[in-house]
């Protein structure tokens, strides 16, 4: 693994995980604010996350550039084995999802960011809602909130250039990410990334046992992967284009799969992938099968908060989770009030 206190070339990734951490390519994680003597809060880290020119206004504050879909998952009964929640017991339920670039700037070209998401809002006939946001990388840049913090200001000091590299021998994990960085290849479209949790949760089964779990969305469409200066040649807007045409001649599928944790897992750290070999469960299917513009979808005022779980699901000892929360509510507060300058038409103002 790259160790970004001795070898040369890691140099180069540290200078690419600036240049992602800037563009928020890597801002998928945040911080709940109770950390003390220096008190961190959902505020300052949200401030942390805008652009040099400030924020989108009316946007999220980061994964500001995306597009809605609509659809369903079908699950298979598979996954009532690890939790009781409705949404695993075999049925048919509407989705409301989010395709996005992992930035805050509401207009960047498609090929210059690193990570791409989804966000997932999964309905079930009880009222209840699963509401998770996955990115594709395998796993995150720092072990804790504070980390991503110390990162989002190391990374911001543009005249500083030992700041990142002080950053990265305090912290030697985020080397595991810049190699990933930048050597993973790009996909040609939304519909080819496998995204992932990376975060635990808990699964509670129908005896009351818990499990320990992280999911990923697998996609059923084979990747076809381009460099970046071939992606930049289909054009700025390229992944948008590309999935509406993608799932007006098709819907788009992705196998839900969880995995379950082996005892002495790290499951308070997203920097650790699990190792290969775990329990893994597919429990049903995804499908998008209608994309619809971000300025009048039905995904533009969801808040994909990722402790919005159902009965059966709920948090572990991962801080990134209820940390992710308390600063998605300043953003969905900060871009609701500036409604006025989002590009929509005029309609009832958002809920």
């Amino acid at each position: 693994m790259p160790n970004p206190r001795t070898s040369s070339a890691t140099l180069g990734s540290l200078v690419l995980i600036a240049a992602v951490i800037c563009a928020g390519a890597a801002a998928f994680a945040y911080t709940a604010g109770c950390f003390s003597p220096h008190r961190l809060t959902p505020a300052r880290l949200v401030a942390a996350l805008a652009p040099p020119g400030g924020p989108a206004l009316g946007h999220r504050r980061n994964h500001a550039k995306g597009i809605c879909f609509t659809g369903y998952f079908d699950a298979n009964g598979a996954g009532a084995a690890l939790s009781k929640a409705t949404v695993f017991a075999h049925g048919h339920y509407p989705v409301v999802g989010r395709w996005n670039l992992a930035t805050a700037d509401a207009n960047v070209v498609d090929a210059t960011v690193r990570v791409r998401g989804i966000g997932v809002q999964i309905t079930t006939p009880d009222g209840q809602e699963w509401r998770t946001a996955m990115i594709d990388a395998p796993f995150f840049p720092v072990a804790t909130p504070q980390a991503f913090y110390a990162l989002l200001v190391a990374a911001g000091k543009k005249n500083d250039p030992a700041a990142m590299k002080d950053f990265a021998a305090a912290h030697p994990e985020i080397g595991h990410f810049g190699a990933w960085a930048k050597s993973a290849p790009f996909t040609e479209s939304y519909a080819e990334e496998t995204y992932r949790s990376l975060n635990s949760f808990v699964f509670t089964d129908a005896a009351g046992t818990d499990h320990v779990v992280r999911w990923s969305l697998v996609p059923a469409a084979p990747a076809v992967t381009l460099s970046s200066e071939e992606l930049a040649k289909r054009g700025p807007n390229f992944l948008e284009n590309e999935i509406t045409q993608r799932v007006a001649g098709a819907p788009q599928h992705w196998t839900l799969a969880v995995t379950v944790a082996d005892p002495g897992d790290p499951t308070a750290d997203p920097s650790k992938a699990w190792p290969d070999g775990r329990r893994t469960v597919e429990v049903g299917t995804l499908t998008a099968d209608k994309v619809i513009a971000e300025p009048d979808g039905p995904c533009r005022d969801i808040n994909y908060d990722p402790t919005i779980l159902p009965d059966g699901i709920r948090t572990s000892d991962d801080p990134f989770p209820a940390a992710r929360s308390a600063a998605y509510a300043v953003s969905f507060n900060r871009r609701t009030a500036e409604a006025a300058d989002y590009p929509r038409a005029a309609k009832e103002p958002p809920k």
